[in-house]
């Protein structure tokens, strides 16, 4: 029973972990039709630049406000070159994202090598919980992870530009006939997932190891966590990452990691089967 609470927790911090990612990506396909394919790789650079400004002597601090800061600008940058000019196709913009993920991969690769790096958690020392020593900065980062899922809705859902942007998603003709900028809340929402995703990867990064391919082992299960909570469906995409974690985590303890991430896999496809429309949406 200690096993499977170690494992329950660890599933429960990168559940939240990953729905930050699973977050941007969705706000990204439910307000731009956009695939992005490289969304994963941003995760990595979140973590590659807290390692950057931890090297420079910075502390951990100030990567979760300097990183973020950058990732809106890159992510501004990114829209307006890379996206901008495919997002009337569907096909071309996974094409573009594609090519965006093998730049942004080698790039990272000639700069920070190919050698994986570890870096220590800013707070070091176990807890006990219900008589299990627990690792403190795990819970520091379910706890910041949480505390940025809650700020993203209250943006979202409390202020003049998240209203723009939810009714943009809802019925776009409608937002842009009534004189919302259109460009502009393209632009931020795409910067705001990037940014939101690159926060995933510094809370990650003392977790686990850093290496320029780290995207691509997230990018499924954010994917994932996207189609089981229902496309557009942002809280159900939070709910269906931690489930997703979670179950991963129990499951470890009887089976393979491999075979935990097949059972994942088949539970996506039923739901798919019997609830095409995602796991939390009304239908």
């Amino acid at each position: 029973m200690d096993l499977i609470f170690l494992l329950a927790m660890n599933g429960l911090v990168w559940g939240l972990i990953i729905a930050l990612i699973a977050l941007g990506l969705s706000i990204i396909l439910g307000l731009l039709d956009v695939i992005n394919i490289a969304h994963g790789d941003f995760f990595m650079l979140g973590a590659v630049g807290c390692w950057f400004v931890l090297a420079a002597g910075l502390p951990f601090w100030v990567a979760l406000i300097l990183v973020p800061l950058v990732g809106l600008a890159f992510g501004a940058l990114v829209q307006q070159l890379v996206i901008k000019p495919v997002q009337v196709s569907p096909s071309l913009s996974i094409v573009a994202t594609f090519g965006l993920s093998l730049i942004l991969q080698e790039s990272v690769r000639a700069t920070f090598g190919a050698a994986p790096q570890r870096i220590s958690p800013p707070v070091s020392g176990t807890v006990e919980l219900f008589g299990v020593n627990y690792d403190v900065y795990r819970l520091v980062a379910a706890g910041f992870a949480s505390a940025v899922l809650a700020g993203f809705f209250i943006f979202l859902n409390k202020t003049k530009f998240g209203t723009r942007m939810r009714a943009v998603r809802l019925d776009k003709d409608m937002a842009i006939a009534l004189g919302i900028p259109s460009n502009q809340i393209f632009m931020a929402t795409f910067a705001i997932g990037a940014s939101v995703a690159m926060v995933g990867g510094i809370v990650a990064s003392p977790i686990t190891s850093i290496e320029f391919r780290l995207g691509i082992d997230i990018l499924p299960l954010c994917f994932m966590a996207v189609i089981i909570g229902g496309l557009g469906n942002l809280p159900g995409t939070v709910a269906a990452a931690v489930l997703i974690s979670v179950t991963e985590g129990v499951l470890t303890a009887f089976v393979e990691p491999t075979g935990a991430r097949i059972a994942t896999l088949l539970f996506m496809c039923v739901v798919l089967l019997v609830r095409p429309q995602g796991l939390f949406s009304r239908g």
